[in-house]
């Protein structure tokens, strides 16, 4: 695909501000076009038990109260202050003490939001630094209208490393829901053509020597130059393909955020030349586990996230793992598919989460490497073999606070300590993020299609 050009904020206000126009001469109203779905979907029926309430297929893209390019650091009174892992929160000034101040002091956040769809349900959450004080996000990432051939409209989502972009549903999900996305294209690293440095990028990013995770690590030394922090370049790529989170506003947060906040999630996690013991595939025509240079880097995690912490001094809580080799429990994260990114577009994936009768449920169908066309689907009630699914109570009535903690994180600075993650009569409502949330890690492109919200039919 060569390597990934970047718009300026300003360029890429012109960019969507031109789309709109010619929407609005196709005919656009000022609420979005009628859902459409693609039209290799277009008729496809509703999965059985399931009714169709929204379907997304890019026909048009008009967004809907455009709110533009705003500095938001994620404080008090802003709609993206949640805890204490928020980008200014007060796990990083405990632990980071005066130097992550000091750090954050040197760059500005910007966020832009919008909706769009049938009656705007659906918005898109992006966000952007600025290091050099000029008032304007250095690298902007933009969601965009696109065609493919074959394949019809597209949404087209692009990340640099500093900034983010997702879609999420504009108002909280359903108790019980079905959600679909379908994938047509993807470029966040992994190897092509059996390399991990291609089209002039490592591992899908831009080698610009100063890629680190910056100013959000997870603990270690906060007082060092940006470009002398984690290079993450040679380390991990990855996007959300479709995941639930347990805040009513997903938006990009730093990558310490998003690993406390996720029910349940289907993602890829591509490591660079990694050759350990900390990532595995699942064969799932043989029921074997497979090292992960048995795939390309380009895997499915289908991750079911439960109590207990997944790290002893940093944030992230524990993964189940079902597949055709069994549930695993922590550990070596396990990818049950290896997708094919250059069978795309003529190929596509579609991913779903369920949420219905006391369970979730992670599906995927596609054609994968090594294994085939398959759909691989996997189901776990909320509280299973002494193994709860993270928050998963929408409402207080859902849960009696069994699995209430207190988790500390000792530094040098200073110890934070979070109380009550999960205390009787709290509730934390649903809903679904898909693209790149993490604003320190993970660069590229993909295009996204069809995204469909079904309910229980006859609710």
């Amino acid at each position: 695909m060569g390597a990934h050009r970047w718009r300026t904020a300003a360029a890429a206000s012109a960019a969507l501000l031109a789309a709109t126009a010619l929407a609005g001469q196709a005919g656009a109203d000022t609420r979005g076009a009628p859902a459409a779905a693609a039209p290799a979907a277009q008729d496809r029926p509703a999965p059985d038990g399931w009714e169709l309430v929204h379907a997304e297929g890019f026909e048009r893209l008009r967004p809907v109260g455009d709110t533009g390019w705003r500095p938001d650091r994620d404080g008090p009174g802003s709609p993206y202050d949640v805890d204490g892992y928020d980008n200014d929160g007060e796990y990083f000034r405990t632990i980071g003490g005066a130097d992550f101040d000091r750090q954050l002091a040197t760059t500005d956040l910007y966020r832009r939001s919008f909706a769009f769809g049938e009656d705007g349900w659906l918005t898109a959450e992006l966000a952007a630094r600025d290091t050099d004080g000029d008032g304007l996000a250095d690298e902007s990432p933009s969601l965009t209208r696109d065609r493919l051939p074959g394949a019809g409209p597209v949404a087209h989502l692009e990340s640099p490393h500093h900034g983010a972009v997702v879609v999420r549903a504009t108002e909280e999900l359903p108790a019980e829901y079905r959600v679909e996305v379908t994938l047509r294209t993807i470029d966040f690293g992994g190897q092509r053509g059996g390399s991990w440095d291609y089209d002039g990028l490592v591992n899908g990013y831009r080698p610009t020597g100063c890629s680190t995770n910056f100013p959000w690590a997870a603990s270690g030394d906060f007082s060092r130059p940006e470009c002398e922090w984690f290079d993450v370049t040679r380390d991990a790529n990855g996007f959300y393909y479709l995941g639930i989170m347990d805040y009513a506003r997903p938006a990009p947060h730093n990558n310490v955020f998003i690993h406390t906040h996720r029910k349940v999630v289907m993602d890829g996690y591509n490591r660079y030349r990694y050759t350990g013991s900390g990532l595995r595939y699942c064969d799932t025509a043989t029921g074997q586990y497979r090292p992960y240079e048995w795939g390309s880097g380009n895997g499915v995690n289908m991750l079911f996230m439960t109590d207990d912490r997944r790290y002893g001094n940093q944030p992230g809580t524990e993964y189940v793992m079902e597949s055709e080799c069994g549930t695993a429990v922590g550990g070596g994260i396990v990818s049950q598919a290896d997708l094919m990114p250059e069978l795309m577009p003529e190929q596509s994936y579609r991913f779903a989460i369920e949420r219905r009768a006391g369970s979730y449920v992670l599906e995927v169908t596609g054609t994968f490497r090594h294994v085939g066309e398959r759909t691989l689907r996997y189901e776990r009630a909320f509280d299973e073999d002494g193994l709860p699914i993270y928050h998963y109570n929408q409402n207080a009535e859902e849960y009696d606070g069994a699995h209430d903690a207190t988790w500390t994180y000792p530094s040098p600075n200073g110890t934070y300590t979070h109380e009550g993650v999960w205390p009787a009569g709290s509730a934390y409502p649903d809903n679904f993020l898909i693209g790149q949330p993490h604003m320190n890690f993970y660069e590229g492109d993909a295009r996204i299609d069809d995204i469909r919200l079904y309910v229980p039919a006859g609710s």
